[in-house]
């Protein structure tokens, strides 16, 4: 579908500040919205909300549709009376530009134990019809998660697959007895997510109240170490002990040259088509219900994807495989009617891939900082935009563009200078300036680059296992942002 002309962020709730060592969804979350207000934007960009498991990277959940427990705020479970000032006082943490997962999760652990206690001690009739109407709305996949938290909780959150051979294979004795032995982890799992859906859901109202709408991010594979694999093994390429077979990745491209072996198990897409991709279809309806629209994570892999055997090293060794294509969607607008995706077709794009996003009218990505490594024919260029689509100046798998002028090859900054009619001194400005006056409908710039932040302050670099997903900001740094300059050039592009 076609958006209106407008204009936003891209930053993840991990890098709001705050007390507490990861940013959630407290005051400080409503500080960025009010941000976006005053400088007339009506676009969020956020990545997955889902729990992060491995390197902590949103795109490596344990679950496909679980909210990530560390975003809900303690100061608004003080607000609820399930916890005190001086208890919440304790967990405190230095406001740093980095995320210290280990402190803050292990802080937010006790506080949310505390709070999952009292609310099931002072629990009323009208709290539990709503949490009883809430289990019973997300039971297609929130009693499975339960379990599979509580189970590998207790087992070092190691594979599924390293478990028990009866619990790994879901022998339905196995599964009686974990549902016995667990029951205090899986009210503490349910209330978790309760508390994440209900926190998630009045800062979305106060977002949209304001006129702001916010872009989710589904990625097209799930996580091996996941609920959906284990409660699902039918719809993944894995053997029946639960051993990945072939894998998800891409080949060697601009991020990599050796390419990205992500490690995901690929779909068994004809055994999803047998039940009318239900499971896809349930996914694409969870997310439709807590955004406002999804870009869509490598759309190119629905059209065709890079299958790579599980025993390999590297993404080098693959071939591509024919996607489900137009099934897939036409099943998912059956159900969910129209479809505000965005899709992220960034890479080497086939006719196919133009095709299949152009037959559902899905705008496409476009990213100044790939413009500058050819001639003026260069698609990322401005001037060969189509209106349908979206540009960033960079994406969170990008560098600042500050960092990427600093460290691009002489002849791209040169052709950068050159098209900006600019000295590069002010990089982020003149990116951030060719994607307000394009054509593109929607433009959306990385937080950083209105910070005007150097490459320190990256969000993730693609093929690489650490360091990732730690940037955050302080208070001060979004006070320090011009907002007068931007809510200019919102108004001077009628993106307002």
């Amino acid at each position: 579908m076609r958006f209106p002309r407008s204009s936003g962020t891209l930053v993840h709730p991990t890098s709001f500040p705050g007390k507490y060592g990861i940013g959630d969804f407290g005051n400080e979350a409503r500080d960025f919205i009010d941000f976006l207000e005053e400088t007339a934007q009506t676009i969020w960009q956020i990545l997955p909300l889902t729990p992060t498991g491995y390197g902590n990277s949103p795109y490596a959940s344990y679950s496909a549709f679980a909210g990530n427990p560390y975003l809900i705020s303690p100061d608004i479970l003080v607000r609820k009376g399930l916890l005190t000032k001086k208890e919440v006082s304790k967990a405190e943490l230095p406001s740093d530009v980095e995320i210290d997962y280990e402190k803050s999760f292990s802080t937010k652990n006790v506080l949310l134990k505390l709070a999952s206690e009292r609310f099931y001690k002072t629990i009323d009739a009208d709290q539990k019809s709503r949490f009883d109407v809430f289990k019973k709305q997300n039971k297609f996949w929130l009693n499975d998660y339960a379990l599979f938290m509580a189970c590998g909780l207790d087992r070092g959150m190691q594979p599924w697959n390293k478990w028990e051979d009866k619990l790994a294979q879901r022998d339905p004795e196995a599964i009686s007895k974990a549902q016995k032995k667990y029951k205090e982890e899986l009210a503490h799992q349910n209330w978790l997510q309760f508390e994440f859906s209900n926190q998630w859901s009045d800062l979305k109202r106060y977002a949209n109240d304001k006129g702001v709408r916010i872009i989710g991010d589904i990625p097209i594979f799930v996580d091996h170490n996941s609920a959906d694999v284990w409660a699902n093994p039918k719809y993944f390429e894995v053997d029946k002990k639960g051993n990945r077979k072939l894998v998800a990745g891409v080949p060697p491209d601009y991020f990599s040259k050796t390419g990205q072996l992500w490690g995901n198990p690929l779909y068994k897409w004809k055994v999803l088509e047998k039940d009318g991709f239900s499971w896809w279809v349930a996914r694409f309806n969870h997310m439709f219900s807590i955004c406002d629209a999804i870009r869509v994570d490598h759309f190119r892999g629905f059209d065709a994807y890079w299958e790579v055997k599980a025993s390999e090293k590297t993404a080098e060794n693959g071939r591509w495989v024919k996607g489900p294509g137009e099934k897939l969607f036409n099943a998912i607008l059956e159900d969910c009617g129209e479809l505000p995706i965005l899709a992220e077709d960034l890479g080497f794009v086939t006719e196919g891939v133009e095709k299949l996003r152009d037959k559902y009218n899905f705008p496409g990505m476009k990213i100044i900082q790939f413009a500058f490594d050819s001639d003026s024919s260069n698609s990322f260029l401005p001037h060969n935009y189509p209106q349908n689509c979206v540009v960033y100046s960079g994406t969170h798998d990008n560098d600042t563009s500050i960092g990427w002028y600093t460290s691009a090859p002489e002849v791209e900054k040169h052709r950068a200078r050159v098209y900006t009619r600019s000295a590069g001194n002010d990089i982020n400005w003149e990116f951030i300036r060719l994607g307000m006056y394009s054509v593109a409908d929607q433009a959306i710039f990385p937080l950083q680059d209105f910070m005007g932040l150097d490459a320190s302050h990256r969000t993730n670099i693609p093929g690489t296992s650490s360091d990732n997903w730690t940037w955050r900001y302080t208070e001060e740094m979004l006070e320090q942002v011009d907002k007068e300059k931007i809510k200019e050039l919102v108004i001077n592009t009628n993106r307002k």
